[in-house]
């Protein structure tokens, strides 16, 4: 497929995936929102895929919402928020949400500017490697709105309940520094994109399924009850051992570092 807003690039089992709006600092239009939700679906498809990369392209991530450009059609706007049934989600939340719903690891390079709906894409991601330099801002309440595209799904799960409610609320920017002691990203890298491709290789040393089947109970299990905790771990462990990816695992650990993995499971 031809992007406009997207750069696209697959290394063997990895998509390096870029925003590609350098000249607008990366801000997200009516197509890049649609683009995005169409390479999540296709990443998800493909179970060749191992890992992701996100990152934005000319040093900065996104600078956020391209107001002017969305605004200027109200059909736009209707078509972003519109949603079939009040728990669903809508164009504008997919782009977060997917994210989080693929069955590969997403590593996201902060770079730069990081705000807004730049930093509700951010939060989608599994791991979030910034640079020094990478301002970070859940910037809404600035134009008198809340955050709407599902960031708030994971930033429950990483921020004090009364931390979330003061940078949502005071729009504050923050530094990368500040942001990893918040635990906003994972942590400050030098060389952020390197570090990720590095994280995405090591990734790719583990089992395919086993790398799904974390990432999936992880967020199902964050904030679930104990039950639900206890029923999850019992079943997928019970898939995993009955793949063939477990055994090529131990194969790998006991005999052959070497033994190539077989692409992930479709129930993941």
């Amino acid at each position: 497929m031809d992007w406009h807003t997207l750069s696209v690039e697959r290394r063997g089992p990895l998509a390096l995936v870029s925003l590609n709006r350098p000249e607008k600092l990366n801000a997200v239009n009516f197509q890049m929102f649609q683009e995005l939700d169409k390479l999540i679906k296709q990443l998800g498809r493909d179970s060749s895929l191992r890992a992701v990369v996100l990152k934005g392209a000319g040093g900065s991530f996104s600078s956020g919402l391209d107001v002017k450009s969305v605004m200027a059609s109200p059909w736009q706007a209707v078509r972003l928020l519109f949603k079939g049934l009040p728990g669903n989600a809508n164009l504008a939340q997919r782009v977060s949400l997917g994210w989080q719903r693929l069955p590969v690891p997403v590593i996201a390079v902060l770079e730069g500017r990081c705000y807004g709906a730049g930093m509700q894409i951010a939060l989608g991601a599994d791991f979030r490697l910034a640079a020094p330099d990478a301002e970070l801002s859940i910037m809404e309440a600035k134009w008198g709105l809340v955050p709407d595209m599902a960031g708030l799904v994971a930033l429950r799960q990483i921020l004090p309940k009364d931390k979330a409610m003061e940078l949502t609320m005071t729009a504050e920017c923050l530094p990368a520094a500040k942001a990893a002691e918040l635990g906003l990203v994972t942590r400050v890298e030098a060389e952020p994109l390197a570090a990720a491709l590095a994280l995405a290789e090591r990734l790719c040393e583990r089992s395919p399924d086993a790398l799904a089947a974390i990432k999936l109970s992880t967020n199902r299990s964050w904030s679930a009850g104990l039950r639900s905790l206890l029923s999850r771990e019992s079943r997928y462990q019970i898939r995993l051992l009955l793949g063939a990816n477990a055994k090529i695992a131990a194969k790998r650990q006991l005999k052959d570092a070497d033994a190539p993995y077989r692409p992930r499971q479709r129930f993941w």
